[in-house]
């Protein structure tokens, strides 16, 4: 009897950590869709553009001729 109270509350645990994680992983996200999307760009939005923009080149790689 006590491996199932032991099972079920690793289960729960474990399923509870995973919610939280999944929300603050989705409103970053969301707040980062609001933030692209307002008309009058933020600060920090402003600041990491450019960074966005070098790493997204990097990564493309050269273009083939």
């Amino acid at each position: 009897m006590p491996f199932i109270g032991f099972a079920m509350g690793f289960g729960f645990g474990v399923g509870c950590a995973f919610a939280v994680l999944y929300t603050i992983y989705t409103t970053g996200y969301r707040k980062g869709m609001e933030d692209s999307l307002r008309e009058e760009k933020s600060k920090r939005y402003l600041e990491f553009l450019p960074k966005v923009q070098t790493r997204l080149a990097k990564e493309k790689g050269p273009k083939p001729e």
